[in-house]
């Protein structure tokens, strides 16, 4: 039986969960400063604060579960396979054999799904480091099932730079499916310069590639991390791209960004056709002229990508709107 929680308390200070005039209680989360986006919910199905994170995770009536650390939207039921597809999918098929994967972060287990639907994967390494965000994520986002289960899955509960820089085999893909870098939280040194070209680059295969969430990256918000995370990878490997998807349940246009040193060619018949052979079953969002369009640019963000001089670094980090549990207990 779900439990329902109170949700007069505030569980951080970027979200609140409170009823309104008519008893519908309802979610809602602090973009900016000046800009709020809700909705209704049906329950609370987890509230707490773990040692690295505050999370929540909600029973919405228009999206289904939804995922919440420290205050942002992480995951929702309806529409995560917008975010996870176009994670996944497009460094997969651009590589011409991959066998190994290893996510940081990525707990709720739907970039390994995703990853365990192609037929030449040999072994995926899922590093965590919030045993509590897995653990409830196994219990209540049953779609993923299936890919906890699978022997394919190697699932380590640490530090990601830790473990990756600890590790003796190289991967043909790195999928960094990690939380917005905000102040205070587990992430943001894992969108630096020197993690990129210190740990992440001598750990690809290859012809590997490393692709990595890039946070919001709408006309308003692509400042915020997009443009900086782009401009890091330029400094590290020899091609970068970057691609763009609306995910309603964000209320805004998410970005991506793929580096390698290998050329990405792309031909839309060659993709669907990778697709085809190398997929199982049947992908709800991605498909060759979907990544066309979502890696073809307006001018604005185009402009941004090629003018960005900022380099993410330690001493040097940009940060979403919010805070993360170590910066509020200082």
């Amino acid at each position: 039986m779900e439990k329902t929680v109170d949700t007069h308390k505030n569980t951080s200070s970027n979200q609140t969960l409170h009823p309104n005039q008519n008893d519908c209680h309802w979610y809602e989360e602090i973009i900016d400063d000046d800009i709020k986006w809700s909705f209704a919910l049906n329950s609370v199905l987890h509230q707490g604060t773990s040692e690295y994170q505050d999370i929540a995770l909600l029973d919405t009536k228009r999206f289904g579960k939804v995922l919440v650390i420290d205050g942002k939207m992480q995951s929702a039921e309806r529409d995560e396979f917008i975010y996870h597809e176009c994670l996944i999918h497009p460094a997969l098929l651009f590589h011409p054999n991959p066998e190994t994967v290893f996510i940081m972060g990525g707990g709720e287990g739907s970039a390994a799904r995703e990853i365990l639907k192609h037929k030449t994967i040999e072994k995926v390494v899922m590093c965590d480091i919030d045993q509590e965000v897995v653990d409830f994520c196994k219990r209540f986002l049953t779609i993923n099932t299936e890919a906890f289960c699978d022997k394919k899955l190697e699932l380590v509960i640490k530090d990601a730079k830790v473990e990756l820089e600890k590790r003796e085999e190289k991967f043909d893909i790195i999928v960094g499916d990690l939380a917005d870098p905000v102040e205070g939280g587990p992430c943001y040194q894992l969108y630096t310069k020197s993690f990129y070209q210190n740990i992440v680059k001598p750990k690809l295969s290859p012809n590997g590639i490393f692709v990595t969430q890039a946070g919001p990256a709408g006309i308003f918000t692509h400042k915020e991390v997009f443009t900086s995370i782009y401009n890091t990878l330029k400094q590290v490997f020899k091609y970068v791209k970057a691609y763009t998807a609306h995910v309603p349940s964000f209320a805004d246009t998410w970005g991506w960004v793929m580096a390698s040193d290998q050329e990405f060619e792309f031909e839309v018949k060659e993709m669907d056709r990778k697709i085809e052979e190398r997929v199982k079953g049947e992908l709800l969002y991605l498909d060759a002229s979907s990544f066309l369009s979502a890696s073809t640019l307006n001018k604005t963000i185009s402009l941004a990508l090629e003018k960005e001089t900022e380099v993410y670094s330690e001493n040097n980090a940009k940060f979403i709107h919010g805070q993360g549990v170590a910066y509020r207990h200082t």
